[in-house]
């Protein structure tokens, strides 16, 4: 049977003990083939419950029932989620992009068992992957492209039936289980979750197969579904092992030393060298002798997809999961975005209450609150709700992070003319990227004695070139006002808006300009560098695009000072420096 056909039966014998599987790879006949396998190996009646990505912790956890305990006058309990699929399936779409919040939420109520989850992994790349603290507690991953060879037909009931009677009286093997943590150990696994999620699936296996006990076999097909897709390193082969040379050994104590005058490092005579082994090296030993965690590693190593191998046999580890699905960064807002769940406290500033929750959190409390009222005999409440200032929670939501990206332009005599037009051409193509994505730009251009803000922060694609057309040139070069410039909007953007910002110089980084408006070629260089400084220790991104015609080492060491990237503008090449500035923002 193929990997997939394997994976659908063990997580029917013992879902709860494996925690589930992820199937890496879009949707498509494959996946729902080994999906509908599954199901139908389940007991009619299994719940099978589908968690949305967006789902508050009232849904998942449970809590009450508003609506019921206002018309009934006493607290109704509602089931969450997690309690409806107990002893079933809980399907996660693509799982690759789950909140931090709810990985985590599942992989709590996963360490107290009764229930298993699908997680349908759908990421593109290599680096979108569940997360790490689910992830881990899922036994089986599986590639329905390449565990589809075969479909047989399901298995009668009675066979379930007796498989997992037989599961459950199978003995432990502590000599199996010591061979699974060295297989993982040796294919670079931390760890002892994984070594345990395989040999529950070789108990699985040979319950699968009526064996009294888990056989070799059991567990090299274990290795293969749990340790396999988890490996991340190579075991070391035979050649590697043997490949350092052993230790010259001592001369005996009653060796005669040489005599005197004679060489000690030269050659002995022919007569006293040692004669070869007249036996024969030992043959390799047989596949029945080996130790069983090498033959596990060996199974493990086998099961390999092509390219895992090849990315093991080049020294890298694969990609490891993050702390939370793939997601863009995010900021808290209180009026507007996705809903997070309320907290609790009085509302301050912009912050609105969230009625329902407040009801949610007072309604255990009337009956005692009443009672209180009456024993301090107190007048009866005009009102139907007692409500406490502990009652109080406030909305909050989440919208995605907005990016401003700031253009610190020099526009000082210095620069060339045409060198000022093609800082502008690549300007011009970095603002339609950030349009496309839907980032802010601001200008920023400094000539003569001091900047000036030419475009405040906006998304209009139309200003920003208008701004940047008109931008004129000539004067002297207060570069510290620049970098003081760009400093300034970008501190006053994160700490009032929680918007990320991002600087981008172009200059030659020739200052003779200081921050009082007076020339001088060193004290211009000198707050120059102090203000480079000050941006390095605001830790604010920041890009350095060297406008000379060539390089000048005072820019590189200026964008090293600032913690900037540096980047050289090539010869009338803006689209080259287009490139080069998108892939390093």
């Amino acid at each position: 049977m193929s990997a997939g056909a394997w994976a659908a039966r063990l997580l029917a014998l013992d879902p709860a003990g494996l925690g589930g599987i992820v199937l890496r790879g879009g949707p498509g006949p494959a996946r729902d083939a080994l999906v509908a396998q599954w199901q139908s190996l389940l007991a009619p009646g299994t719940p099978w419950r589908r968690c949305p990505l967006q789902i508050d912790d009232a849904r998942l956890l449970g809590g009450l029932d508003l609506g019921l305990s206002v018309a009934a006058g006493r607290p109704v309990a509602q089931a969450g989620l997690l309690a409806e699929a107990q002893s079933g399936v809980l399907v996660l779409p693509m799982a690759e992009r789950a909140p931090t919040a709810l990985a985590g939420r599942l992989a709590q109520a996963l360490d107290g068992g009764g229930f298993a989850v699908l997680a349908l992994d759908e990421g593109a790349t290599p680096d979108e992957r569940v997360a790490t603290c689910l992830g881990e507690r899922l036994a089986l991953v599986v590639d329905p492209a390449l565990a589809a060879a075969d479909w047989p037909a399901p298995p009668p009931a009675a066979r379930l039936d007796e498989a997992r009677r037989q599961l459950r009286v199978l003995p432990f093997d502590a000599e199996g289980v010591e061979a699974l943590c060295a297989c993982a150990q040796a294919l670079g696994i931390v760890g002892l979750r994984a070594p345990w999620q395989a040999w529950r699936a070789a108990c699985a296996v040979a319950a699968w197969r009526g064996h009294d006990a888990v056989m070799q076999e059991d567990a090299e097909l274990a290795a293969r579904l749990v340790l396999a897709p988890r490996a991340r390193a190579l075991p070391p082969t035979a050649q590697q092992a043997d490949a350092e040379p052993p230790a010259a050994e001592a001369p005996p104590a009653d060796a005669a030393p040489p005599p005197d005058g004679a060489d000690a490092s030269a050659t002995p005579p022919p007569d006293i060298s040692p004669l070869p082994s007249a036996d024969p090296p030992p043959p390799p030993p047989a596949e029945s002798e080996q130790p069983l965690a090498d033959r596990l590693v060996a199974a493990a190593q086998a099961a390999m997809p092509a390219d895992l191998l090849a990315l093991l046999a080049a020294g890298l580890a694969p990609p490891r999961g993050s702390a939370a699905g793939r997601q863009g960064a995010a900021t808290r807002s209180a009026s507007s975005g996705r809903p997070l769940p309320p907290r609790r406290g009085a509302p301050r500033g912009a912050q609105r209450l969230d009625l329902l929750a407040t009801l949610r959190a007072a309604l255990p409390w009337q009956t005692l609150r009443r009672q209180e009222r009456a024993r301090l005999a107190l007048p009866p409440p005009q009102a139907r709700w007692l409500i406490r200032r502990d009652d109080f929670h406030c909305r909050r939501h989440r919208r995605p992070a907005e990016t401003t990206t700031v253009f610190v332009v020099d526009a000082s005599g210095s620069q060339a003319l045409h060198r000022l037009a093609e800082a502008k051409g690549a300007v011009e193509l970095l603002l339609a990227d950030c349009y496309v994505r839907r980032d802010r730009v601001a200008l920023i251009a400094f000539r003569g004695t001091a900047a000036e803000l030419l475009l405040p922060p906006t998304r209009s694609l139309v200003r920003a070139k208008r701004a940047l057309t008109e931008l004129p040139g000539g004067g002297g070069t207060p570069l510290a006002a620049g970098i003081e410039a760009g400093w300034q909007l970008a501190v006053g953007l994160q700490a009032r808006e929680g918007a990320r910002a991002q600087l981008v110089f172009l200059t030659d980084g020739r200052a003779n300009i200081d921050r009082q408006g007076q020339g001088g070629r060193p004290g211009a260089m000198a707050d120059a560098q102090a203000m480079a400084r000050r941006l390095a220790a605001a830790g604010i991104a920041s890009l350095l695009i060297d406008t000379s015609v060539r390089p000048q080492p005072e820019s590189a060491a200026l964008a090293r000072l600032m913690g900037a990237r540096y980047l050289a503008l090539p010869q009338g090449r803006a689209e080259v420096l287009h490139r080069a500035v998108s892939a390093a923002l």
